[in-house]
Order: structure tokens, then C-alpha cells, then sequence
């Protein structure tokens, strides 16, 4: 996952819509009505069509937090999988674990689920895993390590305010701080504004 040095607000505001890259602050801003970042964010040009399928591209990226090459390899993983690639690619992304612990609401945001796991905080059917990128599979526990600062980020994280809900794919475990993966999710399941089509004929030139 890429380290996000940039403003986290201006990247809502570019994309046109809340990222939720600052947890469940600016809930009820719309980026949609916001002009772009920049001295010259208010001369907006003519979208192209290339423009247009680029930053669905862009924004799916900076939605999980990848760099590009990492996003290749997930569309070309994408693409040899049965079925529609656009929803393959996104049911890939949606596995990744730092989403997993974004998803379960252990973190307001994927940054901070990301930290977690590279810190060793999270295990993974009893094993610690400091890869965000690990995937996660049906039938994996996840939980956190016995260690007191483990277990008080884990709360920490349950009382954090937050805007996305937990799909069915999940099933969260207040009392042991940790979760289940019960099935593998599917495109219903994935509540984020892409139009994965466009990405697919993008990446597919």
C-alpha cells in the first residue's frame, strides 16, 4: 500500500467524491461540489475520453492505497480469473487484509489498518502477518495480537467515528477484538463510486 504524503482532503476533492481517507470526518462535505486542488482547480477543461477513463483508474487506486504497478499485477490477476474482470478486481482489492481490518471498523481508515499490520498488531488465524497485502481468504480468523498495546489499539479503533459499514462477507467478534471472513465478497458487497467497466477498457489498451 502506498504511503499517502499528499493532502487527504485535496485527494477527495480531486476525485470528486469522500474517499474517507480522514475516517469519518468531513461525513457531510460534498466533494462532488468542490473544485479541484490547485491555484487553477477552478478552470475546469473539457473531460476527454482518456481523461475520463484515467481517473477512474486513479481514483480506484487511491481508494485502496496502490501504487501502479501493484495495480497492474492485481488487473492482470483480474483478468485470468472466470468472470467479469471488472468485478474480479475488485473482489481482489476487496481481500486484501489491511481492507479486511478497515472493513471489521479496527481502523477509521486503510492508512491506520495498514499501520497496524505492518506493526505486527494483527494475526491471521493465529499467526502474525505484517504484509497489508496479505489475501484473505474464506474461513481466516482475524484477530489481534495478546499484547496490551495490541488489544487497546483494537478498541481504540471499535470507538473510532466511521462512515462505511461492514458488508455480510465479515462477521466481527467485539468480545475476542478479532473477525471471521465467512464468504468471499462480491461486487453487491464492495460500497465504493467505481465504474470498474471503464478501468477494465483502460488497462485493456
Amino acid at each position: 500500500m502506498a504511503r499517502i504524503r499528499n493532502r487527504k482532503v485535496a485527494i477527495s476533492r480531486r476525485e470528486g467524491v469522500n474517499m474517507h481517507l480522514k475516517g469519518g470526518r468531513y461525513e457531510n462535505m460534498d466533494f462532488g461540489g468542490e473544485k479541484p486542488p490547485g491555484v487553477h482547480g477552478d478552470r475546469r477543461s473539457r473531460a476527454t475520453d482518456y481523461g475520463i477513463h484515467l481517473r477512474e483508474k486513479q481514483k480506484c487506486k487511491r481508494w485502496y492505497g496502490v501504487l501502479e504497478r501493484q495495480f497492474r499485477r492485481y488487473f492482470d490477476q483480474a483478468l485470468a480469473m472466470p468472470g467479469n474482470t471488472g468485478q474480479n478486481l475488485l473482489v481482489v482489492l476487496e481481500s486484501r487484509l489491511d481492507n479486511v481490518v478497515y472493513r471489521l471498523g479496527f481502523a477509521p481508515t486503510r492508512n491506520m489498518a495498514r499501520q497496524m499490520i505492518v506493526h505486527r498488531h494483527v494475526m491471521v488465524d493465529g499467526k502474525r502477518v505484517s504484509v497489508p497485502s496479505w489475501p484473505v481468504k474464506a474461513g481466516m480468523k482475524i484477530s489481534f495480537s495478546p499484547r496490551e498495546g495490541s488489544q487497546k489499539l483494537a478498541k481504540a479503533g471499535l470507538d473510532s467515528p466511521k462512515t462505511d459499514f461492514m458488508p455480510s462477507w465479515l462477521m466481527r467478534e467485539d468480545n475476542q477484538l478479532g473477525g471471521v471472513v465467512v464468504a468471499r465478497p462480491t461486487r453487491e458487497e464492495v460500497p465504493i463510486a467505481i465504474k470498474e467497466q471503464l478501468i477494465v477498457e483502460f488497462c485493456s489498451k
